[in-house]
């Protein structure tokens, strides 16, 4: 039976990790994200599970490690310095191949900012924001609903390669609330985790590290994450296309942007001009190939992000030139309007 009800974003996010069987929290609070601290809070004390709040965001991080190592389900939240203090914990976690749900709510900086939305820590997310070769699967949804469904998702996606997933989201997303419907979670079946610290007896001991001091060991094993990222990147792809059949103009944006682009596009077509949307869902991988088959016949891209400009570099490497890419972008806390991006839409000097 599906339930449907009023929820914020962040409690959206903490009830999609309910859902996945996750019992271990640990986390310090930071606005906008402390809705989900709180929720997680009554949740796991209601199910029996275990919720820290920690005494830094760096002994949270380190906390997820230990849990994630033991075989747990296993997330952590913040927002955007908080993440920042976690970076090197990511780093380990990412290394040692554990899996977990790392939750950011964005909010603007640089430094300690303030609290309105931002999107200023796509590169942070997407490319690595700690030290070494690692990636994190970095999602980005745009509603309530998929707060909750990609939360849920995300768990299922770090079991199955043995990596951090990251939800990217921003303070917006998290403070709103929407309709949402709180269903069942089906999932596929993973192998055992026999790689869990879990107590060796009648079993030989399972080891979890990241130091490597033998030689070529440690360039082993980084080509061994490599391989699996190739392998992510073959199998996880998802997007959103929006009236692209015909389209001459597009608009690419991720989270909060894409819905204010997908405004921007109907009224677009109203005056008729031909405008269509791409929104990447998986931020990473990045659906470089779709936008790069689509720069084929198209006479422009317009990239909409809450920053100076992040997404609009993979944007220009996946069209690698096909066709001019434009950005337009609000930083520190402004949100760019549909009117705003339709009047650069027009301002443009398409060919």
């Amino acid at each position: 039976m599906v339930e449907k009800v009023l929820m914020c974003g962040n409690g959206a996010v903490g009830e999609g990790a309910i859902q996945a069987g996750c019992r271990h929290y640990f986390g310090y609070p930071i606005t906008p994200q402390n809705e989900l601290t709180a929720y997680m809070a009554e949740r796991l004390g209601e199910l029996g599970g275990v919720f820290i709040q920690s005494e830094s965001e760096l002994a949270a991080i380190n906390m997820v490690f230990g849990a994630s190592a033991s075989g747990a389900r296993a997330m952590t939240s913040s927002s955007s310095p908080g993440i920042s203090l976690k970076q090197e914990g990511i780093s380990y976690i990412a290394a040692a191949e554990l899996p977990c749900v790392i939750v950011n709510i964005m909010r603007a900086g640089p430094g300690l900012g303030d609290i309105t939305p931002s999107q200023a820590d796509y590169f942070q997310a997407v490319k690595g924001g700690g030290h070494g070769d690692y990636r994190l699967i970095t999602i980005g949804p745009a509603s309530v609903q998929e707060l909750y469904d990609w939360t849920a998702k995300a768990f299922y996606l770090a079991d199955k390669y043995r990596n951090p997933v990251m939800i990217l989201g921003d303070g917006f997303l998290g403070q709103m609330m929407e309709p949402l419907e709180v269903k069942k979670i089906e999932e596929l079946k993973l192998p055992p985790k026999t790689w869990a610290l879990t107590g060796a007896k009648d079993r030989s001991a399972n080891i979890i590290r990241t130091l490597m001091l033998k030689v070529g060991e440690l360039e082993e094993h980084n080509k061994k994450i490599q391989d699996k990222y190739k392998r992510i990147e073959k199998e996880l792809i998802e997007y959103e296309a929006v009236l692209t059949d015909d389209a001459e103009i597009i608009l690419v944006a991720y989270g909060t942007c894409a819905r204010i682009c997908k405004e921007s596009v109907f009224l677009l077509r109203k005056e008729g001009i031909k405008a269509g949307l791409i929104r990447p869902i998986t931020l990473w991988p990045y659906p470089s190939a779709v936008i790069r088959k689509i720069s084929n016949n198209i006479k422009c891209i317009l990239t909409v992000e809450m920053n100076a400009g992040q997404m609009v570099e993979d944007v220009k490497l996946a069209v690698m030139g096909r066709c001019p890419v434009h950005f337009y972008g609000r930083m520190g806390g402004g949100v760019p309007t549909s009117k705003e991006i339709v009047d650069e839409i027009k301002g443009l000097e398409i060919k």
